[in-house]
């Protein structure tokens, strides 16, 4: 090791000192707040259910309370504190605006079960995002259900499944998935009772006809793909895909990851999709993590509308909103519809930037990582180095062989720098990938920065290969053991004692 990383090392451990607990924080007899009961409870009806003795809960004093999770917030990353170039993952900037709406008294204190005649505009709104969401891909009609990517996808995949029953093809049960697609769709594909077959890639990242055309049979259900795919690229083909699936009698399902680089500019309707889901937190800028909620609202053609999830929206004789159900309806896929303050997020983004504002952003996203790609190609491998859109693969096989430094250690140092690292290892089919996706919203300067980071820990590869396997060295949590994070989690806390 060099002198000057043994002084980097030094400096670590004196910014980021241990952080305790809530309850290394605690003093017996500090309260934030005292609540005695005015009468004594009848606990009667809760015999069995109540606890022997008190919860074993932190006391501490509310300036203490309030500091403790502020500085745990600072803590966490996220799109708002820097650059996110999460390949796949759209992490673009939710603009505050979208908090502002969803917060507005009539939508946030809307509760489910009053009468429609009181939720005309929240009705109008969903409504409304249909309407938008059916011209903007293409699609006849659209449901707001599904709670996330990927049950929009299960819920496509049972829309499929149930027409193909319907026309007396049940036995159709295969449904291509190329190599480069998302760990979700195969996934997708098993739930709703299909068998996958996987597509191989060509040499230019693409759907292979001829691997295509040698699986297609009478057990075709249909194939799922995204467009452009994992690899950023456009799949040129995508019309003759669709002839030869549809001639075989199968559907098209169009997974909307990857639909922030296509906005006002294609549309999957008119590339022969006839199921299609949206990410709302990739395209429309809803809050991303966390757990959710999120949103993955489903679009179909006409001859596969009648199986869209109940209940959907429609106008009464008297001119008002409300609830219809569909016989041939494939169910309910969530309780009431949907994430509601969610799609009012949505809502108020496409209002603001419109179609050509819809437009705009997928250009800038994929000038913009288009201008990073062919800056980054000069010092790392880009296995598919022409026009991308939205996103880019680079790899670090080549880097790899020649300094014993791989992507992972790429990414942890990115850490170091206050970056977020891109996708790792994904998609399979690219050695050492790394998949980074800038968004729109990110300006030339902040581009330009991790442009040179990732130049200098490609140096720091080749002259100090030490101090990369140690990264990252300045965050708060040094480097993890992942295989044991991922089989023996611990995720809760037991004072004084590893939680069992």
């Amino acid at each position: 090791m060099t002198t000057e990383s043994a002084q980097k090392k030094a400096e670590c451990r004196c910014l980021h000192p241990e952080f305790p607990t809530i309850f290394d924080k605690s003093v017996e007899g500090r309260k934030c707040v005292s609540v005695e009961p005015e009468v004594e409870l009848d606990t009667g009806e809760f015999d069995g259910f109540l606890r022997g003795s008190p919860a074993n809960l932190p006391e501490i004093a509310e300036i203490d309370l309030v500091r403790h999770y502020t500085g745990l917030s600072k803590r966490n990353f996220g799109v708002d504190i820097g650059f996110y170039p999460l390949g796949s993952c759209t992490m673009k900037y939710n603009p505050k605006i979208n908090n502002v709406t969803s917060s507005l008294p009539g939508f946030s204190e809307l509760h489910p079960y009053q009468e429609v005649e009181e939720c005309q505009g929240a009705l109008q709104l969903i409504l409304d995002l249909e309407h938008w969401f059916g011209r903007v891909l293409g699609m006849d009609a659209f449901t707001m259900q599904p709670s996330a990517g990927a049950h929009g996808e299960f819920t496509g995949l049972l829309i499929i499944k149930k027409y193909l029953e319907s026309i007396g093809q049940s036995d159709r049960k295969e449904m291509f998935i190329p190599d480069s697609a998302h760990g979700t769709n195969p996934a997708s594909a098993v739930m709703a009772g299909f068998k996958t077959v996987e597509i191989k890639s060509n040499e230019r990242g693409l759907v292979d006809l001829d691997a295509l055309k040698e699986k297609i049979s009478d057990s075709t259900a249909g194939i799922m793909m995204t467009n452009p795919n994992t690899l950023g690229l456009f799949e040129e083909d995508v019309l003759k895909i669709s002839k030869l699936i549809h001639e075989a009698g199968g559907q098209l399902y169009y997974d909307g990851a990857n639909a922030n680089a296509i906005s006002e500019i294609a549309r999957p309707g008119d590339m022969g999709f006839d199921v299609v889901h949206l990410n709302l937190h990739k395209t429309f800028s809803t809050p991303h993590g966390g757990g959710g909620p999120g949103s993955g609202p489903v679009g179909v053609k006409k001859h596969l509308e009648p199986f869209l999830p109940n209940p959907r929206i429609a106008r009464r004789e008297d001119g008002l909103l409300d609830w219809v159900e569909s016989p041939d309806s494939i169910g309910r896929m969530k309780m009431f519809y949907g994430n509601f303050l969610v799609l009012v997020r949505a809502y108020t983004y496409l209002r603001m930037l419109g179609a050509v504002g819809l437009r705009r952003m997928s250009e800038m996203a994929v000038l913009n990582a288009n201008y990073l790609r062919a800056k980054i190609s000069k010092f790392l491998e880009v296995p598919y180095n022409r026009t991308c859109m939205h996103e880019f693969v680079a790899s670090g096989d080549q880097l790899s062989k020649e300094t014993g430094i791989h992507t992972l250690d790429i990414a942890k140092s990115l850490l170091d720098y206050r970056v977020h690292p891109p996708t790792v290892y994904f998609p399979l089919i690219v050695k050492e990938a790394l998949m980074i996706e800038p968004t729109e919203t990110e300006s030339m300067e902040t581009l330009d920065h991790f442009v040179e980071v990732l130049r200098e820990i490609v140096e720091l590869a080749k002259s100090d290969p030490d101090w990369l396997h140690d990264a990252p060295h300045y965050t708060v949590v040094r480097r993890l053991d992942d295989v044991l994070a991922a089989r023996k989690p611990d995720v809760c806390h037991s004072p004084g004692s590893i939680c069992e």
